[in-house]
């Protein structure tokens, strides 16, 4: 299956959305525009997760301990100053 991918101003979506909503539920994706700029995507929400693990791969270390690394984020956090 081949993925549509269209791209629309701000103003087009919001007259379109249903359109580009279907769109998205077929596995499509908006590209979505304001004054020549990107400034959003819709994507499908599986590929959305898909997205966010991919773009974490290899960030984290494989020996890492997840509740240690959190602890001591909060404790830099919240740390008071001498």
């Amino acid at each position: 299956m081949a993925i549509n991918t269209a791209t629309a101003t701000a103003t087009e979506m919001q007259n379109n959305f249903g359109r580009y909503l279907a769109m998205v539920q077929d596995g499509g994706e908006v590209i979505v525009t304001k004054n020549g700029k990107e400034v959003g995507r819709f994507i499908p929400r599986a590929k959305a997760v898909s997205y966010l693990t991919d773009s974490l791969t290899g960030i984290l270390k494989s020996d890492m301990d997840i509740d240690q690394a959190k602890e001591e984020r909060l404790r830099e956090k919240y740390e008071v100053a001498d």
